[in-house]
């Protein structure tokens, strides 16, 4: 029988982070012995803070303008895309506003590099954005690329000393 250690080895994964931030994904992947092969994010600030922390080099384009055969193969990509456009706590213009339409840049990549698992992050208000609407967009774009999907809305406050729900 295999020992407990046997049994928690998992194998490592290669990870991709979009709009990366300062590395919220990429601190837990990598403290899980995963690996990151390649970081997105514009906001010069996010980007040495990431650069710093994680010794690895982040592309600061606009996610637009990168080429699908530009970014390497991975097995998982991690996605916390702005949410600026389906938040209650904005003007709630969803695909209207350009914010909004990043989402399509992450179907286009997920299109093109077939990663076996991905994850995505955004704020509670996507799931009531237009009556819904977007958010079955969202799911309908992700099944017709050939994705079992599932999701969920967790609380930081499990983990965190503040209330904020997100959908994964």
């Amino acid at each position: 029988m295999p020992s407990k250690t046997r049994q928690r080895e998992s194998k490592s994964l290669k990870f991709i982070e979009l709009f990366a931030g300062i590395g919220g994904f990429g601190l837990a992947l990598i403290r899980h012995g995963h690996k990151c092969v390649w970081a997105n994010e514009w906001d010069k600030y996010a980007i040495q803070v990431y650069e710093r922390y994680f010794k690895t080099k982040v592309d600061p384009r606009d996610i637009r303008a990168v080429s699908t055969g530009e970014i390497p193969d991975h097995d998982l990509l991690v996605v916390g895309f702005p949410c600026q456009a389906f938040s209650i706590a904005g003007k709630r213009s969803g695909f209207n506003d350009t914010r909004g339409t990043l989402f399509f840049e992450i179907a286009r990549i997920l299109n093109a590099k077939q990663p076996r698992l991905f994850i995505l992050e955004n704020v509670k208000g996507l799931l009531s954005h237009d009556e819904g609407r977007t958010f079955a967009t969202i799911i309908s774009t992700l099944d017709e690329l050939g994705y079992d999907l599932q999701w969920q809305v967790l609380n930081s406050n499990g983990w965190l000393p503040q209330d904020r729900e997100r959908l994964f």
